[in-house]
């Protein structure tokens, strides 16, 4: 490579209208960035080829595959290739002498655990905020997802999975009188109605992000024994069915980032890249409660090396006030059909810091497959000069490698077996079934006694004796001992509320019952 590029990822160039060589600075990398473009106008290939630039100045990727063609990246392109000579002579008439084919080490996950190491989060790591926007609830639904999360804190009630919150929200449903006491209104209706999204998103596949082993951060921030980043590749093709799961599973990790990494300033190169392809589904439809927070994370987790770039159609799907801190660009043709395009065309174009050679928003609507309008952050931070530019060809396999080629790489991987076989130990929904077992037992052994007792009377006293803690000879008088305030005086209370005018078994079927209806 030449000087000028030192400390950069060389995109591409061209001569005469087309830049002469321009690259993305490692020092600005964690500044963020855009990439931009109609269907078809090549913003996998542009993607494709940051990443293996990262990989190369040893940093660490995660990016998600929405079309399956990324996971090229693992297999090395070759001259049997039917674009070799096209690629040779992009190489040749943007000066990348040095261009070689090769191989780039990936590493392959998949939440439904079929195209790569299982991806799994708890539920109580994913937070009330993110789930909450996963199942589209109101806020009154919010309220009451809050009042779960802060009920699993204070009464050691682990949330790891699907089915320990639907087993707490059951109780909080029996036991919404008291609860309302507590916390404010508890509505059956609300209850029902976060259960029943709870179902929905159980159908699409979301019981399998949520358990244990959780993912460690550290294994997405690796390298290899030569030095190269590790490309992280989110398998997103039978995700995307489920967009609100996708848009929130790629949130959880990008706030998880966020959380737990320490600051490091200004970095001679980024500690990790995380691309966010179909980047307009992490905004439709958000509360504003969410886009403000990925606003302050975008913001900030800049000074922590993590750089973060949007995969759009255009740049009107992200935020302004998010679209004002991506200063690395590359925007791919945009398509004018209607007034609202046009205008959007405009806006886009306005953007950038204007090149006296040519028209940006012409050249925005003219650029061909491959070609792009780029502009990129230079000294000090400050924007460059927008520039037309072709971009250069990739050295990895230039689509999807075959499913048999995935396997091998993945049984390869350091981490295989790690995260493979699901665990499930004890946590809300096993501590809860065994709360009310324990209870039932209580009931039925109270009414057992009741019913061993020799006369009716003495029947009717053992009976109010067990339920009422009272004991023989007290005084009516004198005031019952007071209950523990306590999720499991409770629970007990609700317990022997049900208990009256019933049989044991009828317990088991309406508590146990319920708790194990999630399952």
């Amino acid at each position: 490579m030449m000087s000028d590029l030192d400390g950069k990822i060389f995109l591409g160039g061209g001569g005469v209208e087309y830049a002469s060589r321009q690259g993305l600075a490692l020092k600005y990398a964690n500044r963020h960035g855009l990439i931009a473009g109609a269907t078809g106008t090549g913003k996998t290939v542009t993607l494709q080829i940051l990443a293996e630039g990262f990989s190369a100045a040893g940093v660490p990727v995660v990016l998600s595959d929405v079309k399956g063609d990324l996971s090229g990246l693992a297999k090395s392109g070759s001259p049997g290739f039917k674009l070799h000579q096209a690629f040779q002579s992009r190489a040749e008439k943007i000066g990348f002498g040095d261009y070689t084919y090769g191989a780039f080490p990936v590493t392959f996950w998949d939440i439904f655990g079929d195209q790569g190491h299982p991806l799994r989060t708890t539920v109580a790591e994913m937070g009330p905020l993110l789930l909450a926007r996963l199942l589209e609830l109101t806020d009154a639904q919010e309220g009451i997802l809050n009042i779960a999360f802060r009920l699993s804190d204070e009464e050691g009630l682990p949330l790891l999975d699907l089915k320990d919150l639907q087993a707490l929200l059951t109780w909080i449903g029996e036991n919404r009188a008291t609860l309302s006491l507590r916390y404010g209104n508890v509505s059956i209706a609300s209850v029902g109605a976060i259960q029943r999204r709870l179902l929905v998103i159980e159908n699409q596949g979301a019981d399998k992000l949520f358990g244990e082993p959780a993912l460690e951060l550290s294994d997405l921030m690796r390298t290899d024994d030569l030095g190269q980043g590790r490309i992280n590749i989110l398998a997103a093709d039978k995700l995307m069915a489920a967009p609100g799961l996708y848009a929130t599973c790629l949130l959880w990790l990008l706030s998880e980032l966020f959380e737990e990494l320490p600051e490091v300033g200004d970095p001679d190169k980024p500690k990790l890249v995380f691309f966010f392809d179909e980047a307009h589904l992490l905004f439709d439809d958000s509360p504003k409660a969410l886009v403000d927070k990925v606003e302050q994370v975008a913001r900030l987790i800049r000074s922590k090396g993590v750089g973060v770039y949007f995969v759009t159609q255009h740049p009107a799907d992200i935020p302004e006030d998010i679209l004002g801190q991506l200063g690395n660009r590359v925007q791919h043709a945009l398509r004018a059909f209607t007034a609202r395009d046009r205008k959007n065309l405009r806006l886009a174009a306005e953007t950038y810091r204007e090149n006296p050679r040519f028209d940006t928003e012409a050249a925005i609507r003219e650029v061909g497959v491959g070609e792009a309008v780029t502009s990129m952050l230079e000294a000090k931070g400050a924007p460059g000069i927008v520039e037309r530019t072709l971009i250069r060809p990739p050295s990895s396999q230039l689509g999807p490698i075959t499913a048999a080629e995935r396997a091998s790489v993945q049984a390869t991987s350091d981490l295989s077996g790690k995260y493979d076989a699901a665990l499930d130990r004890r946590s809300a929904y096993e501590i809860l079934a065994q709360r009310a077992e324990a209870a039932a037992g209580e009931a039925a052994e109270a009414e057992a006694q009741a019913e061993a007792a020799p006369d009716p009377v003495a029947r009717e006293f053992n009976t109010a004796r067990r339920f009422s803690g009272s004991r023989v000879g007290r005084s009516t008088a004198q005031p019952q001992r007071r209950q523990k305030d306590s999720f499991g005086s409770a629970l007990s209370e609700a317990v022997i509320k049900e208990l009256k005018g019933t049989t044991g078994r009828r317990i088991v079927r309406g508590i146990l019952g319920g708790l194990f209806r999630g399952r």
